[in-house]
């Protein structure tokens, strides 16, 4: 199969970053035959900048990733992006301290002496930027870290944090991990997440389309929501616990009309449901990487089309429900 995979470019990071940024969520120790095979794939397929996360696991993900790794001799060709400073029980943890903790346990669990990609993986707006940008540069200096930003950050505390950077001379953020897809997050997966979608957040996409800073966008296919799995009729079905965390953010009469109107385009254009997804959100006027959970090789390799397909203003306007005619 060709590879259609495009890369970007982000300031801090030399080595190019797949538009296509596989999670590695999903995969622990007990499955960890299953992850590697699955990055094995992926990677072959042209990805090369995985996605994990201190919380994710508890550390698991980490240590799966990072065996993978080193037993394929391919850290100088790997993008790793981490994430750091999560809750933990209740407890905000947006604080010099516990970044500094977590980064040395994400590196000592990885079996790397640098992350490529680092961001906090919540905010806490009771912090001041100040210290929180100090650290990070601290961490940069050391060379434990690349390019950095949040996950989850509001763009005026992004805003905020570059401001004070920029005035005293500090390396700024260079990217920032909101939610964003096609169906809006009506309610937040998980507390304290941040969406870009939605007639709400106008004024952060129109900030970070010339803000020169790098959108890591993450569930970009809804939680699966994309696929046509989730239907008016059948949201009382048990599943599993990201059943319930789609279920819980995505499944609205909006959304479902979105998706009405997803399945006749995609079928109008001869493509699959979550192609058809996955091009909306990369034909936004945005500097984004789209973050996907594939879960199998297959998963993946269906998604590469999506790279080949750019949709109008107009077709993009339609599927969000912003006009009644496709013109």
């Amino acid at each position: 199969m060709a590879n259609r995979l495009r890369y970007g470019q982000v300031t801090g990071v030399a080595k190019p970053i797949s538009i296509l940024v596989q999670g590695t969520v999903y995969f622990n120790e007990s499955n960890a035959d299953e992850a590697f095979a699955l990055f094995d794939a992926v990677f072959a397929q042209g990805c090369n900048t995985f996605d994990t996360a201190h919380v994710y696991g508890n550390g698991a993900c980490e240590r799966v990733l990072g065996r993978w790794i080193a037993s394929r001799g391919i850290r100088d060709q790997v993008v790793i992006l981490d994430k750091g400073a999560h809750p933990y029980n209740g407890r905000q943890r947006v604080t010099p301290e516990a970044i500094t903790a977590d980064i040395a346990d994400s590196l000592e669990r990885l079996g790397v002496d640098f992350i490529d990609l680092y961001v906090l993986h919540r905010d806490d707006e009771s912090q001041p930027v100040e210290p929180i940008v100090d650290v990070l540069n601290q961490q940069h200096r050391a060379g434990r870290i690349g390019a950095f930003g949040g996950s989850n950050w509001s763009y005026e505390r992004v805003q905020a944090a570059n401001r004070y950077a920029e005035a005293h001379g500090l390396v700024p953020f260079a990217v920032s991990s909101p939610q964003f897809s096609l169906p809006e997050m009506v309610k937040p997966a998980w507390e304290g997440c941040i969406s870009l979608g939605g007639a709400g957040n106008q004024a952060a996409r129109h900030w970070y389309a010339s803000a020169g800073i790098a959108l890591f966008t993450w569930s970009s296919l809804a939680g699966g929501f994309m696929t046509g799995k989730y239907r008016r009729d059948n949201l009382n079905t048990p599943g599993d616990y990201f059943d319930g965390v789609t279920i819980r953010a995505y499944a609205y009469e909006d959304n479902f009309r979105r998706l009405d109107r997803a399945q006749t385009l995609a079928a109008d254009k001869g493509i699959s449901l979550p192609q058809l997804g996955l091009a909306y959100v990369l034909s936004q006027p945005l500097p984004i990487f789209a973050l996907v959970g594939a879960r199998t090789p297959d998963e993946f390799a269906d998604n590469l089309p999506a790279l080949d397909i750019q949709l109008t203003p107009a077709e993009r306007a339609w599927l969000n429900l912003e006009t009644d005619t496709l013109t």
